[in-house]
């Protein structure tokens, strides 16, 4: 049986990709800040861990724990909507914090178990705004699209090793807790030369039909994990899909300023 360990698990694509693994069979370890075995079906291939992917006792505590896994799934992240000008540095490096230097710090202590015995994946879930711009979320972006890179790098300097590297890119999921996760940095970041704007971006948002759903985001997980090739990339939802297309890369993505997404 294989042994999964996933971050970010308390809610949205990390909750459902924790069940969805333990669904199949597989021993699940979910992590959060604050664990809740509530949250899962009773389950002997369960186990509910605390970890905070900015804290390096955290991060080595878990591992210990958590003992021999064969795949690492970076989830755990933070959102946030809002200008760029009306966002303070201190947000933009608590974005990072979870974002970038968190996956990073995982990658960085699980690499020698999976070097040591020659195999194991990493998933980097990032985001479809790495794929085309999309406004207000300037912050977010950045910190998505460093995983990009780095992922992209690590998955050639590890793959020789016998050690996988992916990246899911989930799209638009207003299902999520994007925004609630970051409701307590957004206060006052949709200042009054804004507010038009952000009104017609939301409502460009509200009226989409191809959104992705949390059971798209595990499902491409659990293929990213299980993937053999060198893939690097796996879209996750039709939104994300769609602006993955070869055709639909480069300049001509963008989002209209009345809100509506162009793919």
């Amino acid at each position: 049986m294989k042994t999964v360990l996933i971050t970010g698990c308390s809610s949205g694509y990390g909750l459902e990709t924790a069940r969805y693994f333990l669904a199949l069979g597989w021993h699940v370890i979910a992590t959060m800040r604050t664990p809740r075995e509530d949250l899962f079906p009773p389950s002997a291939n369960l186990r509910v861990l605390a970890l905070d992917v900015t804290r390096p006792e955290s991060i080595a505590h878990a591992l210990n724990v958590a003992g021999p896994i064969d795949v690492l799934v970076n989830n755990a992240g933070i959102g946030l909507f809002g200008a760029f000008e009306a966002t303070q540095m201190t947000t933009v490096r608590e974005i990072f914090e979870t974002n970038t230097f968190g996956v990073m710090a995982m990658c960085h202590a699980i690499i020698p178990q999976f070097r040591t015995r020659g195999a194991g994946t990493i998933v980097n879930v990032t985001s479809s705004v790495t794929l085309a711009p999309f406004p207000l979320v300037a912050a977010y972006t950045a910190s998505k699209t460093a995983i990009e890179g780095f992922t992209a790098s690590l998955e050639h300097e590890l793959n020789a090793l016998g050690v996988r590297v992916k990246l899911v890119e989930p799209g638009y999921g207003p299902s999520t807790r994007f925004t609630a996760n970051g409701q307590n940095r957004m206060q006052g970041l949709i200042p009054g030369p804004y507010e038009a704007f952000a009104r017609n971006v939301f409502s460009g948002l509200a009226g989409e039909k191809a959104v992705t759903r949390e059971a798209d985001v595990a499902l491409e997980v659990w293929r990213a994990a299980n993937d053999t090739s060198r893939r690097l990339r796996f879209p996750a939802g039709a939104d994300a899909v769609a602006l993955a297309l070869p055709e639909n890369q480069g300049t001509d993505n963008e989002v209209r300023l009345d809100g509506s997404l162009r793919a």
